[in-house]
């Protein structure tokens, strides 16, 4: 296979209201990857309308995780930031990885089932076929490498299966257009330890999410800082003190989720804090909780909220970013056009 130069892909769906669980889990380690790696991050809107949007808070949302990328520190003229939907090749490879993929590696996909539910009759063809576009995605760019959770871990074992099989397919043609013996790269994985598990405030058995009732289960990433300390000062605990082992925390998801959030933010283990406030009460722990919670992410809402002011700065971003994608992108349809036998 001809050389790639080592770059990482990743996307975050324009669903709205980003939370503390968005920031840990996916956009903290994008940032810190623009350290060792040529990183393109894409709001994958077209991901989005496998179920239906509505027009204009599918606009919102697409600025908002832009804001939100480049508050956190993203740097979209070192790097490449834009929306999906602006680079047709998305699609384009799409399609020939429909004609790659096989019905049985998309029938095995446990994501799609949980999303269609008992209703799989009514469920989009595009959400039975999200698999195939997100393949497409990162290999548009020959994407060597991809930050991934647990939940798109199935997604990429189907990317590399799809690499495979192109590369197997049309091995002839890939040497004769001057490919070597592979067109795409077999993109490997980046898992950095243990991910922070964000769960909700108001209960700790239950994943951090948007779409619960109360705005008290979450810490939005527009919060500002009287915000973030009421729902930090609000937020579940147990009647005990914080143990001093992490064995303590089997038992008190609270207090388990509450530890996670200060590691994870302080760039430490659970071990570290339970080192340092093992046996305090819950009152003094999350005093020091409201400081660090409001330290990091205060400025995070507080230029959230200047970069929303001005979507026309927001869509100038995702305009270059998406120039400067296209570029890696229609080379790679132009040579897949070449290999697969289409005349250009």
């Amino acid at each position: 296979m001809a050389a790639v130069a080592e770059r990482v892909f990743s996307g975050v769906q324009p669903t709205g209201n980003l939370h503390l669980g968005n920031y840990l889990g996916a956009i903290k380690r994008f940032v810190e990857l623009q350290k060792s790696h040529e990183c393109i991050y894409c709001v994958v809107d077209l991901h989005a309308i496998t179920v239906w949007q509505d027009p204009e808070e599918l606009k919102r949302h697409t600025r908002e995780v832009t804001a939100a990328f480049i508050a956190c520190g993203i740097d979209p003229k070192a790097h490449i930031v834009f929306n999906q939907s602006q680079v047709s090749g998305h699609a384009e490879l799409a399609w020939v990885f429909n004609c790659v993929a096989r019905m049985g590696w998309l029938n095995r996909m446990t994501q799609f089932k949980e999303k269609a539910g008992k209703d799989r009759e009514n469920a989009s063809v595009g959400l039975f076929a999200y698999p195939t576009l997100m393949a497409a995605d990162i290999l548009l760019y020959r994407a060597t490498h991809v930050p991934v959770g647990d939940d798109q871990k199935q997604h990429l074992e189907l990317t590399r299966d799809i690499a495979q099989k192109f590369n197997t397919d049309f091995a002839p043609s890939i040497a004769s257009n001057g490919h070597g013996e592979g067109y795409f790269p077999i993109t490997e994985p980046l898992i950095a330890g243990p991910a922070t598990r964000v769960m909700s405030l108001r209960d700790g058995s239950k994943k951090m999410s948007k779409s619960e009732a109360s705005d008290f289960s979450r810490i939005n990433l527009t919060d500002d800082a009287d915000a973030i300390a009421g729902k930090v000062r609000r937020a579940k605990t147990d009647p005990e003190p914080l143990p001093s082992e992490e064995e303590g925390l089997k038992g008190r998801p609270e207090a388990d989720n509450l530890v996670g959030i200060f590691a994870a933010l302080s760039d430490t283990t659970k071990a570290q804090v339970l080192a340092d406030y093992g046996n305090a009460q819950f009152s003094a722990f999350k005093a020091a909780l409201v400081d660090l919670a409001v330290a990091k992410l205060g400025p995070i809402g507080t230029e959230m909220q200047r970069l929303m002011a001005d979507p026309t700065a927001i869509d100038a971003i995702l305009i270059d970013g998406a120039d400067r994608a296209r570029v890696i992108a229609d080379q790679t349809i132009r040579d897949v056009k070449d290999i697969v036998g289409m005349v250009r």
